[in-house]
């Protein structure tokens, strides 16, 4: 009883530090006029620890099986360093109530050790904004975050997404798209004083996926949607935006590598994570452990991933797209070679089937090789690796709704009085696959030759 008098209170004391905190910076545009985002935190450290168990959990943008994939993706390939081993938890159509009623079932039985949430899209019924909403998504979520904490798991409260069309597949919802989008904006402001108080992390991803979908539409055409064709659902640039969001709560600092090259005496120095195998006239070859996020392969493993050369940047199904609508590469994919000493205006750089002209300037100064050349020597390996981790994300959607939550049409009761038989069976299949993720990584040779033109 003394907790359900508290949360009024808790709900209105949000409000008060929403109304009382700075706002981001908005575009100039007039659609904007009337939004007021609070300032979102910024991590101040990596939340990561070596061999953390990550639960990414959602609605039906997480089994989308898409943002998910991409953290997966980058946490397995760019920072193998520190193992993380991830889960997905999405459930199309769920509040964070509904994942509240099963998480002890269906998640914490995992003992994840930190979590990633991304509610309030349906948690808002497509309606204007109105306090019981609030209420409702703050109490829920405040449970959901104290559940995990209190399992010893960290969190990254993750905000909604945005919109850009009516649901036409809800028939209760009310308003504009401008009238759902400042709802959202709300419910993430809320978010953003839970995340203060719990002492959380916070994943912005409202804010970037509606001012980009402003910048989008700049760039690319009316057309172009991040949060996809039914205006809720994003293709894959709109997942990349998310994925940005979330890699960046996690604290991660994107330094994949660095290669400083000695052009006058054709040396070349290495991080951590590579090691140089040969060295001569102009032609270096490394062994790396740790790769560049790609954005496109030349062959997909698996049949939906970006395809270099088809992933056409003006199309929201490009990861590519969504690379260019926040600071993906600046922030998080930085593999960097320096190369000084050279007595050339001009040099070619070749790196796998792609070569690039850059001046001497630039070369001294450090060009981004994830961003230069996106299809690149480790794109075959990365395939490999994304088509594993979209089989193990994709039987972990059939674990959680048909065997731990009875699609398989077994009773509540069935199911627990088989608790233990059913998870050993279960577990068994997401071994082989988790370890066919690992399998697929492995170190890549590759060799960088800079020429003088």
């Amino acid at each position: 009883m003394r907790k359900k008098l508290l949360l009024p209170i808790l709900f209105f004391s949000l409000v008060a530090a929403v109304s009382a905190a700075e706002l981001e910076t908005k575009p100039s545009d007039s659609y904007f006029a009337n939004f007021n985002p609070v300032a979102a935190p910024q991590p101040a450290k990596l939340l990561l620890k070596k061999g953390d168990r990550l639960a990414i959990c959602g609605d039906s943008i997480t089994e989308q099986k898409k943002y998910s994939r991409i953290m997966e993706d980058y946490l397995t390939v760019c920072v193998p360093q520190l193992q993380v081993t991830v889960r997905q938890y999405g459930w199309s159509g769920e509040k964070a109530s509904g994942f509240l009623s099963r998480m002890t079932n269906d998640c914490l039985r995992f003992n994840p050790t930190i979590a990633t949430t991304c509610y309030g899209m349906n948690d808002f019924e497509y309606r204007p904004y109105e306090d019981r909403i609030g209420q409702s998504y703050v109490a829920n979520s405040t449970a959901v975050v104290e559940a995990f904490k209190a399992h010893g798991a960290r969190v990254v409260l993750g905000s909604p997404g945005s919109i850009s069309k009516m649901p036409f597949w809800v028939k209760s919802a009310t308003g504009t798209v401008k009238d759902l989008n400042l709802s959202l904006c709300q419910l993430r402001n809320l978010d953003i004083a839970l995340a203060q108080k719990e002492k959380v992390g916070f994943a912005d991803v409202f804010w970037p996926m509606l001012t980009g979908d402003l910048v989008g539409h700049q760039k690319y055409g009316g057309d172009y949607a991040i949060p996809g064709n039914d205006g809720v659902h994003p293709g894959w640039a709109g997942h990349t935006v998310m994925a940005y969001a979330y890699l960046k709560a996690l604290g991660l600092d994107g330094q994949i590598g660095t290669f400083t090259v000695n052009l006058k005496k054709s040396k070349i120095k290495v991080s951590a994570g590579h090691q140089v195998v040969s060295a001569s006239n102009g032609e270096f070859t490394i062994t790396s452990s740790r790769y560049p996020f790609c954005p496109c392969v030349a062959a997909p493993a698996a049949a939906d991933y970006p395809v270099c050369g088809q992933d056409d940047l003006n199309n929201f199904q490009s990861i590519r797209s969504g690379q260019t609508l926040v600071p993906f590469n600046q922030d998080l994919n930085r593999l960097i070679i320096i190369a000084k000493n050279g007595t050339a205006k001009n040099y070619q750089v070749t790196w796998g089937d792609d070569r690039k002209t850059f001046s001497a300037e630039r070369l001294a100064q450090g060009i981004n090789l994830a961003a230069e050349f996106p299809h690149n020597p480790f794109s075959e390996k990365f395939a490999q690796v994304d088509a594993a981790v979209a089989a193990k994300q994709a039987y972990e959607t059939d674990e959680i709704q048909k065997q731990f939550e009875g699609g398989n049409n077994s009773s509540r009761a069935e199911r627990n009085a088989h608790t233990e038989e059913i998870l050993a069976q279960a577990e068994t299949k997401h071994t082989e696959l988790a370890n066919a993720v690992a399998a697929a990584f492995a170190p890549v040779t590759h060799t960088i030759k800079i020429e003088a033109e």
